[in-house]
């Protein structure tokens, strides 16, 4: 019998057994959007830089009804096509875009704004793209999120904020603790989402500045994230089921809020 000396396993993180599983996966320097509200709204953003638009003729008709103007003339492509480009799950309804990220906002900007969401390392863009809608639906400013544990901008985020993402700056802050301190110098009141908290929501709205600030599922809010919260307040439900998804949790949050804000302005 032989004995072969093997090498030693190997203790970082492993990659994913086959890469990629789409060719828009493989260009880190490049952002795939689809599908129609996604793609109307990133034409109508000023500030998004398009370099390539794939189109079949049905969702060209589509794009021209819906009033976008298209800065070059889209490629026309069959759906097998862009199946094959994002994956067969990318409900991309005929159409996608190739664009540049963008720029992000840096904190001191929101001086002089009234709503924001702060997200303590939520991670699934579902959720975070379900709160960039619910943002823009009740007139948020912006959603602050971390740079780390946090999704990156991309379509399946774009495509679960239907098309909330070119609408609400998404400010990925490397200190979420150092953001908050910011903030609270601007004068917001930072109120922290908590579950066990005695104070329900709408008692602890106060000032003429709100920051929301909700943690990831399950693990909640990070301690030096409470520390640097003005106030916890729970969202006061009564089913069998005693905590909501973070998204859920935000969009009656932004409801409380924006309620508040207006009514004391």
């Amino acid at each position: 019998m032989v004995t072969r000396n093997r090498p030693p396993r190997p203790t970082g993180p492993r990659r994913p057994p086959h890469g990629p599983r789409t060719p828009a996966e493989r260009r880190p320097d490049a952002l795939f959007l689809y599908g129609m509200h996604p793609v109307v709204a990133a034409l109508a953003n000023p500030k998004r830089v398009i370099t390539r638009i794939m189109a079949t003729p049905n969702a060209s008709a589509r794009l021209r009804e819906a009033g976008a103007t298209l800065p070059m003339v889209p490629e026309e492509v069959r759906p097998r096509d862009l199946d094959r480009l994002l994956g067969g799950e990318a409900v991309h309804q005929g159409v996608a875009m190739e664009v540049a990220p963008l720029e992000p906002l840096a904190i001191d900007e929101l001086r002089d704004r009234h709503l924001v969401v702060c997200l303590d390392q939520v991670s699934d863009p579902h959720n975070v793209g379900a709160i960039l809608r619910s943002a823009a639906a009740f007139g948020a400013d912006a959603v602050l999120s971390t740079a780390r544990h946090a999704p990156a901008e991309t379509g399946v985020l774009a495509k679960a904020a239907s098309g909330a993402l070119d609408m609400i700056p998404l400010v990925a802050v490397g200190n979420l603790a150092r953001a908050l301190d910011e903030l609270g110098y601007n004068g917001f009141v930072r109120i922290g989402f908590d579950e066990a908290a005695e104070t329900t929501l709408e008692s602890a709205m106060t000032g003429e500045r709100v920051a929301l600030v909700l943690g990831a599922e399950g693990k909640g809010l990070r301690r030096l994230t409470r520390e640097k919260c003005d106030r916890l307040a729970r969202l006061p439900t009564s089913g069998p089921l005693a905590s909501l998804n973070v998204s859920n949790a935000a969009a009656l949050g932004l409801y409380v809020a924006r309620r508040h804000l207006d009514t004391s302005g």
